[in-house]
């Protein structure tokens, strides 16, 4: 008896990977093993596996990659400020990779000849995820079941769903649900009333966030304590990056804070309008940046300024693993040793305000800054160092 050949599909037992197993199933003559990545997102394991099961998979894997999601992935980005078009901090477009290189070590561990991913035509994670895939795995195929299959909207997908018997989620006014997408550092929605720029977002989407309206009347202060350019603890108490993260992520986002509602350029040339929550990483970029503002010199700082928004684009565009990622990424990790310390910081409302800096670090001189007279600067250099730029206007 010949052995079947294999489909490592990405699975998350919800409707649309559901029906991406089924129709595998029904178009390839192959066993399909479903593989979930466990990056923080809501996860109801006992689910994934019993709708697996129900379609007659019978390796279900789900892999727990919480704290290297947060510690090799979220942590890099954040030493880089990315933000992507002025607001969005690439929540989605960041566990994509690492999601990829787990499913191909997957798929070489159970000799697969495919891998299979959930990402619309239309979407940027169908080039995240392939980029990904053709890192580690080049000769490995890909199955797109959104570029190929003649499903083409959600409605088909809901009649394939019926016609099949796989169960139809309901969202909280019971319709069919929005597109969701949530890890540990962000949630992301998109579809449905959304599509319309026009229209407010309905407060019942929002998934991790108090609205400011009924966030509590009382200020919460939080600590953020750093090493090497990393967040290390809170309140000076050390943790695990996605327990540290974790924790941001409740304490913000009772605050009201991390809220982003924007029209998005995609990859593919596409306008989308998404709804982004991402409280505790927020947090840790407005802190980042404070602690960066005591201890690294001004030229390190703005060349790391410089090259951000391609270093943003290249994680939004899939190119994690590209050799001009790594080459950014040695930019600005140059001095990250030198970042070391913590931020304080007041939540209110929506609102961060920093309420102090501390560090051992002699970047910032306080002899040098003060109104008080002293003798550490030359303040008879100054007219030199303006005539000099004077001479740059002609």
């Amino acid at each position: 008896m010949r052995t079947k050949k294999k489909i490592v599909l990405a699975y998350s037992g919800g409707l649309d990977t559901s029906i991406i197993l089924k129709w595998l199933q029904e178009n390839y003559d192959a066993e399909v093993i479903c593989y979930t990545a466990d990056v923080g997102q809501e996860l109801d394991k006992k689910k994934i596996k019993s709708n697996a099961k129900k379609l007659g998979v019978k390796n279900i894997i789900i892999k727990d990659l919480k704290n290297t999601f947060v510690k090799d992935y979220v942590y890099p980005m954040i030493r880089g400020h990315a933000i992507y078009e002025g607001v969005y901090l690439l929540g989605t477009s960041i566990a994509r990779p690492l999601i990829a290189k787990d499913q191909i070590s997957v798929a070489k561990k159970f000799k697969a000849f495919a891998v299979s991913h959930g990402s619309t035509g239309k979407g940027n994670d169908q080039v995240r995820f392939e980029l990904g895939y053709h890192y580690f795995g080049p000769k490995i195929k890909i199955i797109a079941p959104w570029r190929i299959w003649k499903l083409k909207s959600r409605t088909d997908l809901i009649n394939y769903a019926k016609k099949n018997k796989i169960s139809i989620p309901q969202d909280k006014k019971g319709a069919p649900p929005f597109s969701v997408d949530d890890n540990l550092f962000h949630t992301s929605t998109e579809g449905k009333v959304l599509e319309n720029p026009k229209n407010s977002t309905p407060e019942f989407i929002f998934q991790r966030t108090t609205s400011p309206e009924k966030a509590p009347n009382k200020s919460s202060f939080v600590t953020i304590n750093f090493k090497r350019g990393d967040p290390v603890g809170i309140n000076g108490k050390k943790l695990l990056p996605y327990k540290l993260l974790d924790k941001l992520n409740n304490l913000a986002g009772k605050n009201g804070i991390g809220r982003v509602d924007l029209v998005e350029n995609r990859f593919i040339g596409i306008k989308s309008r998404g709804v982004y929550e991402t409280p505790g990483g927020t947090i840790l970029m407005t802190a980042h940046r404070a602690m960066e503002s005591v201890t690294l010199d001004k030229e390190t700082m703005h060349k790391k300024d410089e090259v951000m928004p391609r270093y943003a684009e290249l994680i939004y565009n899939g190119y994690w693993y590209s050799k001009e990622r790594f080459k950014l990424q040695k930019i600005i990790d140059l001095k990250r040793n030198k970042v070391n310390g913590s931020v304080k910081l007041k939540l209110y409302k929506g609102n961060i305000t920093i309420q102090s800096r501390q560090t051992s670090s002699n970047a910032y001189s306080m002899k040098k800054v003060s109104f008080e007279e002293n003798k550490t600067f030359n303040k008879s250099n100054v007219e030199r160092f303006i005539n000099f730029h004077k001479k740059k206007l002609r």
